[in-house]
């Protein structure tokens, strides 16, 4: 079986603005290169938001050099940026916002789910981009549900939705910079899959819920990590030991300086403070 070099779990949670209450599973800036070429994943787990007139979320930020890829489970979330990107992802639903040279925008719960109160959990995953696209213009991608592959994994219930990359054949509607695949899968109780994934490929098993064994050894509970060895060509298997749900990450290593501070992540410490002098000079633009 692929061998494991690293678990991670972790229960600190803080919020994100007022309407994303999230656990960071990982993070470039405990794990680095060993991650290349994703950054970082915040977890919202279920949560509950009462009723309000007043939507909850996140103002007006910046970003530059990466990507977020926003997974919508349960509630629904709007976003806005200054590029003109912008619409609300459901229950289901995904959005994949390219930075690149830079942009603002802002996130908050849609108003019909503010009115109405409701369950909220969400996925948000960082994607590094390779040093020769970090300055691409800034883009969004809108993926409903529909538009999602699903690959049913056995008669039980468990299924995977290719978000990007392939799986037996089905590619993700999602278009990237560099190779990379992102899978969200769930799983039935005591259920058992073999994954393979490209040899080189940094490859990420990351569990929201439920409890998983990993090679027949390993009980991994949510909130947690596995990071597998790159160069080994055996595939994982996980047995779920309760209904779980998972995120598969796999992602050519981009072998690049990461240079990161807040909302930027580049190469340099120049290109960080280039950031800054262009956020402040008002070249990421406006919100309307």
């Amino acid at each position: 079986m692929k061998k494991i070099i690293g678990m991670y779990h972790t229960q600190q949670q803080h919020w994100v603005g007022d309407g994303f209450h999230v656990r960071t599973l990982f993070s470039y800036a405990q794990l680095g290169q060993a991650l290349s070429p994703f950054l970082l994943l915040d977890y919202a787990a279920p949560e509950y938001f009462t009723p309000t007139q007043t939507p909850r979320g996140v103002g007006s930020h910046p970003h530059r050099g990466f990507e977020t890829v926003t997974l919508a489970k349960q509630g629904e979330v709007a976003h806005k940026d200054s590029r003109g990107g912008g619409g609300t992802i459901q229950t289901g639903d995904v959005q994949w916002m390219t930075a690149g040279a830079g942009l603002l925008h802002e996130e908050f719960h849609s108003h019909a789910f503010s009115e109405q109160g409701g369950v909220l959990e969400m996925v948000q995953l960082w994607v590094n981009l390779p040093a020769k696209d970090k300055m691409t213009p800034g883009k969004y991608q809108a993926i409903r549900a529909d538009e999602i592959p699903l690959v049913a994994l056995d008669n039980a219930g468990s299924q995977l939705r290719v978000i990007a990359g392939e799986y037996q054949q089905q590619r993700g509607a999602a278009t990237t910079f560099s190779p990379v695949n992102v899978w969200d899968v769930q799983f039935a109780v005591h259920q058992q899959h073999q994954f393979r994934v490209p040899k080189g490929h940094t490859t990420l098993l990351v569990v929201l819920s439920g409890e998983v064994q990993i090679n027949q050894a390993h009980i991994v509970q949510p909130n947690s990590v596995v990071l597998f060895d790159r160069e080994d060509e055996q595939p994982f298997l996980v047995h779920a030991m309760l209904e779980s749900e998972c995120v598969i990450l796999t992602g050519e290593p981009l072998n690049e300086p990461i240079q990161g501070y807040g909302p930027f992540v580049m190469n340099t410490q120049e290109e960080i403070m280039r950031a800054f002098h262009d956020f402040q000079s008002g070249q990421f633009g406006v919100m309307d």
